[in-house]
């Protein structure tokens, strides 16, 4: 399963802080089809994602009825982005 899609980057202070995308509500019901299939537990989907040039593997974090995105800070400075940037990820579930 493949999706892309764009939205801005934003920041959760903690416990522990972190930088990530909101998939927009019908990916997000597309991804939730998907989860029991894929899901290691808490209904995290493993994907692969790609940001500009920059691939990375993660994990979708189930939050208000969508999923979110991580983007680790070397995905950050390698393409130069900050909150509130708007990006372009793709993603691919892995299977």
């Amino acid at each position: 399963m493949d999706i892309e899609f764009s939205g801005p980057i934003w920041f959760w202070k903690g416990p522990a802080p972190f930088h990530f995308v909101t998939v927009p509500d019908q990916q997000s019901v597309e991804l939730e089809a998907t989860s029991s299939l894929v899901s290691y537990g808490w209904g995290m989907i493993p994907v692969s994602a790609r940001i500009r040039g920059t691939d990375w593997t993660t994990a979708l974090f189930p939050k208000d009825g969508r999923y979110i995105v991580p983007v680790k800070a070397a995905v950050r400075r390698a393409e130069e982005l900050d909150v509130g940037d708007t990006v372009t990820v793709r993603l691919t579930v892995d299977l």
